[in-house]
């Protein structure tokens, strides 16, 4: 549902699924703090497993930096892990050091395993099987070279890489560009110019290749200035390739792409928290986010849906007051208010229905998400006027989705959980939710849900 290693944040991540069903999950990991240093402290790959998409039971470490004088010595960032005969192999991005200037020398390695379960990883050599080409791509300071993803070539015997990268013949702040490279057998790698280098994006990054059922292919990119990602489709994976524009908004970052129990292609991505768990701590990163149905149509741009196996999780329609929970608004002409949660003058003191400390408001094509005295926390303009949201709480996250697609997603540490209420004009009324069962409501350590704020004087 949301899942960080204990006490630990996750970062950029990748996804397995046994034969058996069960789901692994690699990632990134590191304190949370503000002053996050990802060459210190991003050195290792956390791991857990799950039989759902939901529940995670953390694994422990599965990955490491590689010993002093080799091209991974200094940390080890995005992965991706593909079976390889009867096992695995997985590229990943090795950073040897800095340049004079600062910057992360990035290279992409190669590791292999006789499983299948994301352990028992042994490096193939101690240098790198794909490096930027200074043809096309920018070798030292401003560089990327990393977050390497691999499927089969859809034209030949083969294989296909695609990397983050800079455009050496774009300016540094427009030069976020998708790189790809071909290989025979995994080890020799052939590197081409940019699949895709849109010429407006300053970092592109964590791509994500995925071929459907039609045959046609689906690129994912986050995209650095946004902190979101964008979505592309092509006939072939040569292109051409054809820009939707951004499919996970603001606050969801470096997707995944898997078949869920069913059968049916979901997205897992990241979501932030913030330092100290208050509405004035720094931004930080942060936890596994539940699955989004991923819906791809031939006459619609690919969006991002509500997941049914979410539902198992959820109790009976109530009006009372729930930190976790779902909530459905059917929406008419008129602006409307949800509030989700109120203030208390202290702690002491009963919530306050009249000052919202959440609320979540559509006035057309309109949806933004406030937090106390409306201070604006997300917003979005759709393209046509909704005509029903859905709201999701976890904690202190807030996800929205209008008319089924997931459009706006918040963090809000204030206020106290309240019957929800919706307001059009002068008129309130409540709101029946459906409360939220957390896979782990026990846990206590620094990466467990919010649980609200301290009930005691």
């Amino acid at each position: 549902m949301r899942y960080a290693p204990p006490g630990l944040c996750v970062n950029d991540f990748a996804l397995l699924r046994e034969d058996d069903g069960t789901y692994t999950v690699l990632h990134l990991q590191g304190p949370w703090t503000a002053e996050f240093d990802h060459l210190r402290m991003e050195t290792s790959y956390g791991r857990a497993t799950s039989v759902d998409l939901v529940g995670w039971r953390p694994e422990g470490t599965a990955f490491g930096n590689g010993l002093p004088g080799r091209f991974d010595q200094q940390a080890v960032w995005t992965m991706h892990p593909v079976r390889h005969g009867t096992g695995s192999a997985m590229f990943y991005t090795g950073v040897s050091g800095l340049t004079p200037e600062g910057w992360p020398l990035q290279s992409v390695g190669l590791a292999l395993s006789d499983r299948t379960d994301g352990t028992g990883w042994r490096r193939h050599g101690t240098g790198p099987v794909v490096e930027a080409d200074a043809r096309w791509y920018r070798t030292a300071d401003r560089m990327g070279w990393r977050d390497p993803f691999v499927v089969p070539d859809d034209e030949g015997e083969g294989w296909v890489m695609v990397i983050c990268a800079s455009d050496a013949s774009l300016p540094v702040e427009a030069s976020g560009c998708v790189a790809w490279a071909t290989s025979p057998d995994l080890e020799h790698w052939t590197v081409h110019p940019p699949l895709i280098s849109p010429g407006d994006v300053n970092e592109l990054e964590c791509p994500v290749l995925e071929r459907l059922d039609d045959g046609t292919w689906l690129l994912l990119g986050s995209i650095g200035a946004t902190r979101g990602f964008d979505a592309w489709t092509a006939p072939r994976l040569r292109g051409p390739w054809t820009r939707h524009g951004q499919l996970g908004p603001t606050g969801a970052y470096a997707p995944r792409v898997i078949a869920d129990p069913d059968g049916a292609r979901v997205v897992l991505h990241t979501t932030p928290r913030r330092v100290g768990l208050t509405d004035a701590g720094d931004p930080c990163r942060g936890m596994l986010a539940q699955p989004k149905s991923l819906v791809v149509g031939a006459d619609a741009a690919p969006h991002l849906a509500w997941w049914p196996g979410l539902d198992a999780w959820l109790g009976d329609p109530t009006t009372a007051p729930a930190l976790h929970a779902v909530g459905d608004i059917a929406l008419g002409d008129r602006p409307v208010e949800v509030t989700l949660r109120t203030e208390a003058a202290d702690r002491t003191e009963a919530a306050d229905p009249s000052r919202p400390a959440l609320t979540v408001t559509c006035d057309g094509k309109n949806v933004r998400v406030t937090g106390p005295a409306g201070a604006p926390l997300a917003e979005t303009v759709l393209r046509e006027p909704p005509t029903s949201l859905r709201i999701l709480t976890v904690g202190e996250y807030v996800e929205v989705y209008a008319d089924g697609v997931f459009v706006l997603t918040a963090l809000c540490y204030s206020g106290r959980p309240a019957p929800w209420t919706v307001t059009t004009d002068d008129h309130t009324a409540p709101v029946p939710v459906r409360p939220l069962r957390l896979p782990n409501p026990d846990r206590d350590d620094a990466s467990a849900i919010w649980p609200g704020p301290d009930p005691t004087p």
